[in-house]
């Protein structure tokens, strides 16, 4: 009960630290809103970035899936800095430049409106159902994995104490997104990955201890201590991390939800430093989420858990102590909240933005847009809530699997064509909009094929090919000509400082995979 009580303060305070700054009775302009007045400094755009990327299945389903895999599962987080470096050094300086409010905006300048109407709706189906609600499933199934004796007591249920908790967290991550915009985002979110942050650490040092120390890692559990699996591996063979690298595009570089932190830059030198300090920050968090579910076969076996996703419930009830427990509960909380909260906000940006603007109200003033981008929190709460319940069904159904993986496949069918439009966004100087358009649709006829013809292949190397094949169409009868942009309008460093802190980072990287192949 002292462990629920912490949690349910931490929402209280929370609530309190998102609100306590709120204008009232003023008008907010939209780029007050949605873009924190383009004020961000580089430590912000680092903190509240990353406590925006982490959600709860990188601690239940990453962990998870780490119990089952290994290290192998550390690419989703050290591959960030892929993705990073792209949208510091090559994206977002091309977005700043424009001045632009959405990615969008950036498209319709390139490709024209089709384009941007086909990439702002898909992105908003996206947020609207698996990006809610894989965030809202995940906080209810571990706090009712946690606390669920507690709670049975009350409702014996376990599907519908599930569904009161993602029912609770999306309401209570709307209600401070509607009244504080991107502001009351960037101030939560740097509490929150404070106490994620915090809560990892524990939890890192409390699984190694019980494993016998850090050399037990290669003692006991060797065979786990590699990044690339065999190409034969049915989710994470060695090629798949090229797949990886062109989602890692979709997410780092044309992502709102992410990007809009980077938009609300008060500079490209801030941008630069923000990102890659992000990057290091992600080395970290795969320490603090992958070690724990690697540490976790050592002390079981790996036929300890049948549920591979109960491995951080499991760390938490039977190695914490009181109190213990209730920070990284929070800890957990706070990797949704941060995410919730931010996707609501890049819903209300591009709505209002992107539809409510252009095709509804032309002249709409601050006051409607800001009023639109509102009640686009309370629509998606529902289509958010809705995927939620949906997921959990089928998780509850399928407990063996390792559902990270599962909705990372999902995702894959909307982001491939993502990924195509926003590459030949920035390859093209004079873009054929329709040919574009045809190859980001394309990647749905593609992803069929693939399934249909070979099935047993991994979905990061499924997306991989249909990507590649896609961006051929695209570039079709470009290749050769004037229309293809040079090199130097496509990079960009702010100060020779910036430009050798990004390539210190790729070099990092690389030898990470050198160190642990």
């Amino acid at each position: 009960m002292f462990d629920l009580l912490i949690v349910l303060s931490y929402f209280s305070i929370v609530l309190f630290v998102a609100l306590s700054g709120r204008k009232k009775g003023e008008e907010v302009s939209t780029e007050e809103f949605f873009l924190s007045s383009r004020s961000l400094r580089w430590p912000s755009i680092a903190l509240s970035t990353i406590a925006t990327n982490i959600q709860g299945y990188q601690f239940l389903g990453m962990m998870g899936s780490a119990y089952l895999y290994g290290l192998a599962q550390a690419n989703f987080e050290i591959n960030a800095v892929q993705g990073m470096w792209l949208a510091a050094f090559v994206f977002v300086p091309l977005y700043l430049k424009e001045r632009i409010i959405t990615i969008t905006q950036f498209i319709q300048k390139r490709m024209g409106e089709w384009v941007a109407l086909t990439y702002s709706v898909a992105n908003m189906l996206l947020f609207a159902t698996i990006g809610l609600g894989a965030a809202l499933f995940w906080g209810a199934y571990a706090a009712d994995l946690v606390f669920g004796e507690i709670f049975a007591t009350y409702i014996p249920e376990a599907q519908t104490r599930i569904t009161l908790l993602i029912i609770f967290l999306g309401v209570f991550s709307a209600i401070y997104t509607f009244f504080g915009g991107l502001t009351a985002v960037v101030r939560t979110d740097i509490i929150q990955f404070s106490l994620l942050t915090l809560g990892g650490i524990i939890l890192l040092f409390i699984s190694v201890k019980e494993l016998g120390g850090i050399g037990e890692l290669y003692e006991k559990t060797g065979d786990k201590m590699h990044l690339h699996l065999s190409n034969d591996h049915p989710k994470l063979p060695w090629i798949g991390m090229i797949g990886l690298l062109f989602l890692n595009i979709n997410y780092w570089c044309a992502n709102q939800s992410v990007i809009q932190r980077s938009l609300a830059a008060r500079s490209l030198k801030d941008v630069q430093i923000g990102l890659m300090v992000g990057g290091l920050l992600k080395y970290m968090m795969a320490a603090i989420i992958i070690i724990p579910g690697i540490a976790l076969v050592g002390v079981l076996g790996e036929n300890g858990l049948t549920d591979p996703d109960a491995a951080f419930p499991y760390l938490i009830n039977h190695f914490l102590p009181t109190g213990l427990r209730g920070i990284i509960v929070c800890a957990l909380f706070a990797s949704l909240m941060s995410t919730v909260d931010s996707t609501f906000n890049s819903l209300g940006t591009l709505f209002s933005i992107d539809i409510y603007q252009k095709y509804l109200n032309p002249q709409a003033t601050d006051r409607q847009m800001v009023n639109a981008g509102k009640m686009t929190i309370l629509v998606t709460l529902f289509s958010g809530i809705l995927t939620a319940y949906l997921l959990m069904t089928t998780k509850l159904d399928n407990a063996e699997i390792a559902f990270t993986h599962t909705l990372n496949e999902l995702r894959t069918y909307i982001n491939g064509g993502i990924v195509v439009i926003i590459c030949l966004a920035v390859l093209l100087t004079k873009p054929d909009q329709w040919r574009v358009l045809i190859a980001a649709l394309l990647t749905i006829g593609f992803h069929a094929i693939f399934l249909r013809y070979t099935p047993e292949m991994s979905y990061l190397e499924r997306a991989l090919w249909v990507i590649l094949l896609a961006l051929g169409v695209g570039l079709m009868s470009h290749i050769g000509s004037s229309s293809l942009s040079p090199v130097h309008q496509i990079y960009r460093a702010a100060s020779s400082r910036t430009q050798w802190f990004g390539w210190i980072m790729l070099a990092s990287l690389v030898g990470l995979h050198v160190i642990f192949s």
